[in-house]
């Protein structure tokens, strides 16, 4: 354990942005991913980058290197791994068969998830970050790559109302976000 009392190194302040750097580039990975059809490995990607987002947290409070930049650079990060990443998927995925519908359903999911983000910056001076309202953003993404895996083992009548699921899903996550 670090002697509060010491001044904490230079170089130890990087070390929980390495960690949000690690979820931002793997939730860029993920749309690259998605765009090139790879879904399980945008969804894996995903996935990954929300353990990255646990850890860069932890990393900050253990070695007492957590500011105000860390906050605002996790939280853009979180907008790209769990707001524009899980959309991307999504729409590649399903909900590009609605046109311009699937379009307004992968952006609602992303815009909510950016206003949630926001809301969450701005409100924990005043009521604290022991409370949450709305779903994290970071389970909204882990939402999405859930059903994404789970679709897969359907039955096979559920096959053609994937899309219909995708859909509500895309909708139904991003309200709850900001709900």
């Amino acid at each position: 354990m670090r002697d509060p009392n010491r001044p904490v190194p230079r170089g130890a302040y990087i070390l929980p942005n390495l960690f949000t750097t690690a979820s931002l580039f793997t939730g860029f990975m993920s749309i690259i991913f998605a765009v090139s059809g790879r879904y399980d490995s945008a969804a894996w990607a995903i996935l990954f980058s929300a353990l990255m987002d646990g850890l860069d947290g932890k990393v900050a409070r253990l070695t007492n290197t957590a500011s105000e930049f860390g906050v605002q650079y996790d939280s853009l990060a979180d907008l790209v791994a769990f707001g524009l990443a899980p959309a991307m998927l999504l729409w590649q995925w399903q909900l590009q068969a609605f046109g311009r519908l699937g379009v307004a359903a992968a952006f609602i999911y992303a815009a909510c998830g950016a206003l949630r983000l926001a809301r969450f910056n701005v409100s924990t001076a005043a009521v604290g970050k022991r409370f949450f309202i709305g779903l994290p953003i970071p389970a909204g993404g882990c939402t999405v790559v859930t059903f994404v895996f789970f679709a897969s083992l359907f039955p096979d009548f559920l096959a053609s109302v994937t899309p219909y699921f995708a859909l509500l899903l895309s909708v139904g996550v991003g309200v709850l976000m900001v709900s």
